[in-house]
């Protein structure tokens, strides 16, 4: 057995409001106490006081490329390890690795790589971002090397996988679309909407073959139209649907995604950070899949000849950052920001039992944080990635 463990002081953010002065324990990498501490109770010395910050649950990213100067999209076992660390100390304790497009060999090979490390719990899954995707909204991804979402291959990522593919991104209006999201709900996949060309009509259609998640709504899809209202309007509508922001300041204007987590609600918003290497690591070259990266101000972009402005590529953004950001800039509730960065992508990953809340008998998974939400400790499973 391992040493209990109990956070005492903190506004602790539970399933069912903010507990101040709460108190949670810990044992066996499992929380097994929310509770507020009595009044009069005299503080025990092997208590860990949080007075002055919230406690909450561990975020959860389903859609990540890398950090810290390392990639999930081409790095050996120990760059995968590098990204993962720099993610948990700034409070990511659960984390999909997201890959980019690439030759279908290449991209089984790396699916293969990263399906040990989701054996080994370092991981919580695959998401396959390309390539079968479309080249009117390729964004940071090679043209070259996209192709039209076969089904058959389709299937071969998901098999090189090993069980692990946790989503894939398909522009779902190409031909084979449809039946590619078919056998990716038949193999328990997340079939995401993303990088996409398609109209409202062609959105509603694969949404109706089992299409769930809207892949960083807004960013490489057709804007929202009065006439034709494209894909955002199909997917913010449809109560199946889970919707991913990237809340950086670049990628969406916070009118904009204020509009998403008004309609979209809390319980089918996600942000996410849509990574790469750079992000908890600094400004300069890269490479993301076969392209060179730029990244100028902490904002990415592919690298061009003449020096203007190439398209973004993925974030250099944390979640910490996105949940303060949601927080002190764009007006949206502590408990409600909470739930986008855990317990709703917990709730889509099919792992709500184990994560993503502060409850009795889920994983310890907490994150501390001062009163401007900056991260101040972590816990993963009970153990200590960043002390207090």
């Amino acid at each position: 057995m391992t040493k209990q463990l109990t956070l005492t002081g903190a506004r602790v953010v539970t399933p069912d409001g903010v507990l101040d002065g709460g108190r949670v324990t810990v044992a066996d990498g499992r929380i097994t106490a929310v509770d507020a501490a009595p009044a009069a109770a005299a503080p025990d010395p092997a208590d860990v006081d949080l007075a002055g910050h919230w406690l909450v649950p561990g975020f959860v990213d389903l859609h990540n490329h890398g950090g810290g100067g390392a990639s999930f999209t081409s790095g050996t076992p120990e760059d995968v390890l590098t990204a993962v660390r720099t993610h948990r100390e700034h409070g990511t304790t659960t984390l999909v690795a997201s890959t980019v497009t690439g030759d279908l060999d290449t991209l089984a090979r790396q699916a293969g790589l990263l399906s040990e490390l989701v054996e080994q719990g370092d991981l919580a899954g695959v998401h396959f971002e390309g390539p079968f995707i479309s080249p009117c909204r390729k964004g940071a991804h090679s043209e070259a090397l996209l192709r039209d979402p076969d089904p058959a291959e389709v299937r071969k990522l998901v098999d090189a996988a090993r069980g692990t593919a946790a989503m894939c991104t398909l522009a779902t209006e190409r031909p084979g679309g449809l039946d590619a999201v078919r056998v990716l709900v038949e193999h328990g996949v997340i079939a995401a909407v993303g990088h996409t060309d398609a109209t409202y009509e062609q959105t509603r259609e694969a949404i109706e073959a089992g299409a769930t998640v809207a892949t960083h709504l807004f960013n490489a899809m057709p804007p929202l139209g009065h006439r034709a209202p494209g894909p955002i309007a199909a997917l913010l509508e449809d109560e199946r649907v889970t919707v991913e922001l990237i809340n950086d300041g670049t990628h969406l204007h916070p009118a904009a995604l204020r509009l998403a987590f008004d309609r979209a609600g809390r319980d089918r918003t996600a942000f996410i950070t849509d990574a790469m290497d750079a992000a908890g690591f600094g400004d300069g070259r890269y490479r993301l899949g076969p392209l060179d990266v730029d990244v100028v101000d902490g904002v990415a972009r592919i690298a061009t000849d003449d020096g203007t402005p190439g398209s973004i590529a993925g974030s250099t953004l944390t979640l910490d950052a996105a949940l303060r950001r949601s927080v002190t800039e764009d007006g949206i509730p502590v408990e409600d920001a909470v739930r986008a960065v855990s317990t709703t992508p917990a709730r889509l990953l099919g792992r709500a039992d184990r994560v993503g809340a502060i409850a009795p008998g889920l994983d310890a998974d907490l994150v501390a944080l001062d009163a401007s939400f900056t991260v101040r400790a972590v816990l993963r499973r009970g153990a200590w990635v960043v002390k207090p």
